[in-house]
This record gives structure tokens, C-alpha cells and sequence, in this order.
């Protein structure tokens, strides 16, 4: 099926193609403003299906809204009716054109003249009002707010909130890419005609403070190691999103290494709900542990290495004895109640991961010493 995508270079054309291109059945056809007119007539002539997705939203002057929204939509409309082909198209608009500024004007023109071609021309069209967009490849600096304050506080600088309480709703950029995807017919699918609104996409409403903060809480997490709170969509694709504004040297971090005789520990990542990762390095015949906890309960893993784990209920005599190497990928579960402890039994280190399903506070240690 041949696609085209005006605009493919943008912010969502970016996202939407690079879906495209890893589908078998579609052969992409990719339009923007280095192209000429020509290039537009003769993808026009293919396209099965139009993805409208170029639009100015930041012009020199008014007058580049009507010319770059309305103006571009009637072109491709007029070349259309002139090549007598009633693709389906799909336009991307925005909730503005329920406003009367001169940018939602040009989006509420750009939609009658689909409306229009849908009715005379017997065409399908449909139209997506999306909100306030974000995601990977988004442009800072410009029309979006969670881009700006990704990229600054990725990059160490100050942000600015003039309406620190305001309210905007976000959608994410993979949501509107996997709706846009949807609107592909499949072979067998009836052709319909008609002029439709896209239904309203998953919208999280915010303050721009408290955007703010979110996003600088990921840059403050390679200090505190305290992960967000992950069980939340928008958290999620937020996290997503700041993480794409890192420059390439930025990827990687270190971590506090504690160091004594027993060899070295470092904590990783912690989660007010999932408890808290770390790692350790053990010296050949050294034992760490000997404790238990009451309530606090963790997983060991040995990834380089041979060990082995041993355990004694508190009040009892029995010892318990799980031996483990790397090359296994064995995870020994440490039960409450259970004195007990790891052993380096190899010639070289021991390297060993540890989940804890609690962060460590100092204030109130769930552990006590006793020898297994």
C-alpha cells in the first residue's frame, strides 16, 4: 500500500515513519518542505492513503498560518480532484480550532476544506484534534513546553514557569502514532466516503510545575537512585521522553562504591514500592551476612563466580544450603526469620546482585546479627 506522510520530517512525521518503515506492506512515500510541488503531484498520484501532518505553527507572520494550514490542505485537495483520486486522508488538526486566534483558524479552515473534498469528491477524511504532544524527537524551544524542560534540565540549565499552577493536558506521541497507524485500511476493507473527527486520544492533565519537578526528578535520581513511580503511564512515557534529550556522553553514570576488606558494594536503583538493587564484589573465602530480618525479605543472584548461600531459622538448628555460580543464573529467595549468609567458595571475585523488597533506613534497621 502506498502511504505518503506530508510533514514526515516534523515532530509526529518523524515518529509516525519510522513506525511505517518496518511494515512490510507499505511503501512510504515521505514529503516536506525541501521537496518541490512537482514531487507532491506525482506522490499524490500514488498515495492510497494521505497522512496530512505538515502545518506552520510558529510563522513569521498571520498570514503563513492560513498559506502553511489551510492554503497546503486546499492545494492537495485541488491536485486530487484534478488527478480524480479519493485516497483516504487523515489531518492532523488541533484542539485551537475550537479557539479564535489566527493559529486555530487556519487548522478550522484546513479541516472544512476536507470536510469539502470529502462531500464532493466522495473521499474519506478524517481529522485528529490533538492536544499538547510529547515524546522522543520533539523540537525544544519552540511550540512544546515538556520539550523545553526536558532538554534544559537534561542539559543542567535553569527552566522558567511564568503560571506555575496552569493546567495542560499531554498525549503522548506513541498513542497518537499507534491511532494514526489504525486509520490504514487493511486490502479487504470496504472504501467508505464521509468527513469524521478521530476519537479523543489518551489525554494526562498536569500543572506546569509539577511537570517541572517531575522531569527534574529523573535528572535527581542518578543521586538519590530513587526511580519514579513507574505504574503510571504518563510517568512512564515522561521518563521515556527526558531520557531521549541526554547527549550520547550522558548515558552512562557511576555509582557510590563502598569498599573494606570483603571487597566493594554499590547500591543501584530504589523504589519507594519495589524495595531497592544493588551489587556486590566478594574476595575469594569471604562471607558476608550472617543476619536476618523480620519483615524485610530479598532475592541473591550470583552472575560471576561460585558461592554458596546458607540459612538457619532463628529458632532452630538446621542449616539450610543452597550452593550457586554465575554461569546458572540461580535466584535464591531470603526468607524472614531465616538467619544467613553468601560465601565466596571460586579463586577469583564474586559478583553478586541483590534485590531488597525495602529501602535501607537507617532509622529503623530491619537487621540482626546472628551468626547461621
Amino acid at each position: 500500500m502506498n502511504i505518503l506522510v506530508t510533514g514526515s520530517k516534523g515532530f509526529v512525521g518523524r515518529n509516525l515513519c519510522s513506525v511505517l518503515r518496518t511494515m512490510e506492506s507499505v511503501r512510504l512515500l515521505e514529503f516536506d518542505c525541501d521537496n518541490v510541488p512537482a514531487e507532491l503531484e506525482a506522490m499524490l498520484g500514488e498515495a492510497e492513503v494521505i497522512f496530512h501532518l505538515a502545518g506552520v505553527n510558529r510563522p513569521k507572520n498571520d498570514e503563513e498560518f492560513r498559506t502553511g494550514n489551510a492554503g497546503l490542505t486546499d492545494e492537495i485537495c485541488a491536485i486530487l480532484k484534478r488527478l480524480k483520486r479519493t485516497p483516504k486522508i487523515i489531518l492532523a488538526s488541533s484542539i485551537q480550532a475550537e479557539l479564535d486566534n489566527p493559529y486555530g483558524l487556519s487548522k478550522l479552515q484546513a479541516e472544512q476544506v476536507l470536510r469539502d473534498f470529502a462531500e464532493t469528491a466522495g473521499a474519506l477524511t478524517v481529522v485528529y484534534r490533538f492536544k499538547n504532544l510529547f515524546g522522543k524527537w520533539c523540537r525544544p524551544n519552540y511550540n512544546s513546553v515538556t520539550a523545553t524542560f526536558c532538554y534544559s534540565i537534561a542539559h543542567g540549565q535553569p527552566v522558567t514557569i511564568s503560571d506555575p499552577v496552569r493546567l495542560i493536558e499531554l498525549t503522548y506521541i506513541d498513542d497518537v502514532v499507534a491511532a494514526l497507524i489504525g486509520e490504514i485500511p487493511s486490502p479487504d476493507e470496504k472504501k467508505e466516503s464521509g468527513f469524521a473527527y478521530g476519537p479523543d486520544l489518551t489525554a494526562y492533565p498536569i500543572t506546569l510545575v509539577e511537570l517541572a519537578e517531575l522531569i527534574m526528578s529523573f535528572r535527581e535520581s542518578r543521586q538519590t537512585l530513587l526511580m519514579p513511580e513507574f505504574d503510571s503511564p504518563l510517568v512512564r512515557a515522561l521518563y521515556a521522553t527526558y531520557l531521549s534529550y541526554l547527549e550520547g556522553e550522558d548515558f552512562a553514570y557511576s555509582l557510590n562504591i563502598r569498599t573494606d576488606e570483603r571487597g566493594s558494594l554499590a547500591e543501584m536503583m530504589k523504589s519507594k514500592t519495589f524495595g531497592q538493587i544493588f551489587v556486590s564484589r566478594t574476595k575469594p573465602g569471604i562471607t558476608r551476612g550472617n543476619h536476618y530480618h523480620h519483615t524485610k525479605t530479598e532475592k541473591f543472584m550470583v552472575v560471576e563466580g561460585d558461592a554458596v548461600i546458607r540459612f538457619r531459622r532463628v529458632d532452630g538448628t538446621e542449616v539450610i544450603e543452597h550452593r550457586v555460580a554465575g554461569k546458572e543464573f540461580k535466584v535464591v529467595d531470603i526468607p524472614p526469620g531465616y538467619t544467613h549468609h553468601i560465601t565466596n567458595i571460586g579463586e577469583g571475585e564474586l559478583v553478586t546482585l541483590f534485590w531488597a523488597s525495602e529501602i535501607f533506613n537507617p532509622e529503623k534497621i530491619d537487621t540482626y546479627f546472628l551468626n547461621v
